[in-house]
């Protein structure tokens, strides 16, 4: 059986160290396991993506010594299979159109959680267009902008008893998804968690690597798998890289990109070292590139002109 696996960052800003760290990680595991590694370029979301990020993505990854094989997948080009599958929900009637904004969402959780019995109101989202008639849905479809939210009742059903997503240490968890997400989002058509499901199976992705942040995500993939009748890979999330104050490095902080290291003259061998690791280091450097903390990674890291874009 070949193995498969695939890196698929965002392209709404620059990579930073957490990213690379990711990407190393993916990159390990394909080499242990002689396994191909696939680059996806998770670019669907027009509103915050742009393909400057996208090449300075390509650059900084070949900086980092990052390989992967066959061509560069992008989401942006795949909308009509995202579309075909929301049309095959459709038709199982396991998702319906919602024409909530979030305004009205958070008036009604709000409106709920004062109401006698407040604690038997657990779903995130309170289900208003869930209880539209057909006649009302397809009459306010043609006059207002909607989302697709998944029916997790009806989905949960149609899914059989029993389903669970699988570690690849052997771990099992049971998939249990109580909220109507969103499948398919107004502005953009498609959610994430329906793009990647779709992508993964197209690829013929065996193993996801990815961060422990996206674990919870995995449950309502798992379903959307098996409601699609689409394969099943096993699960791998990675702890996080972390900075000094033991938070998540976010892409607002220059300091931990990609692109600010190379201009101080980071060496990319030096990097790899550091992150190359199956427990995360700390990344001890916060702020906005000030004099301090470039003088510390380079001491940390070394510079060399060589290395210079």
């Amino acid at each position: 059986m070949l193995l498969r696996t695939r890196f698929a960052p965002s392209p709404t800003g620059l990579l930073h160290v957490g990213n690379a760290y990711s990407a190393l990680q993916c990159q390990a595991w394909a080499e242990q396991q002689h396994a191909d590694l696939i680059l996806r370029i998770e670019d669907i979301d027009h509103t915050r993506c742009r393909a400057e990020f996208a090449t300075a993505m390509l650059d900084d990854l070949r900086w980092l010594g990052f390989d992967w094989q066959g061509e560069i997948c992008y989401q942006s080009r795949r909308l009509q299979l995202y579309r075909n599958a929301i049309g095959r929900l459709r038709e199982m009637g396991v998702i319906y159109p919602c024409f909530c904004t979030r305004k009205q969402i958070a008036a009604e959780v709000a409106r709920m959680a004062s109401a006698p019995h407040a604690e038997d109101a657990v779903a995130a989202y309170p289900g208003l267009c869930r209880r539209l008639t057909a006649a009302e849905q397809q009459q306010r479809m043609q006059q207002q902008p909607f989302a697709w939210r998944l029916d997790a009742a009806k989905a949960m059903q149609a899914a059989g008893e029993g389903l669970i997503w699988r570690e690849a240490s052997g771990e099992m968890h049971p998939v249990m998804v109580d909220d109507d997400l969103v499948i398919g989002r107004k502005d953009i058509g498609v959610s994430y968690h329906l793009a990647v499901v779709v992508d993964d199976a197209a690829q013929a992705i065996t193993h996801i690597i990815r961060g422990a942040d996206l674990a919870a995500s995995t449950a309502v993939q798992r379903l959307l798998q098996q409601l699609l009748g689409l394969p099943e890979p096993i699960y791998i999330h990675h702890p996080l890289l972390l900075d000094g104050g033991g938070e998540r490095l976010a892409k607002r902080n220059h300091a931990t990109t990609l692109s600010s290291l190379r201009r101080m003259g980071v060496q990319a061998s030096a990097l790899r070292a550091f992150l190359r690791t199956d427990s995360p280091p700390c990344w001890p450097f916060e702020g906005a590139a000030a004099d301090a903390s470039e003088a510390a990674i380079l001491r940390m890291l070394g510079a060399s002109g060589d290395d210079l874009p």
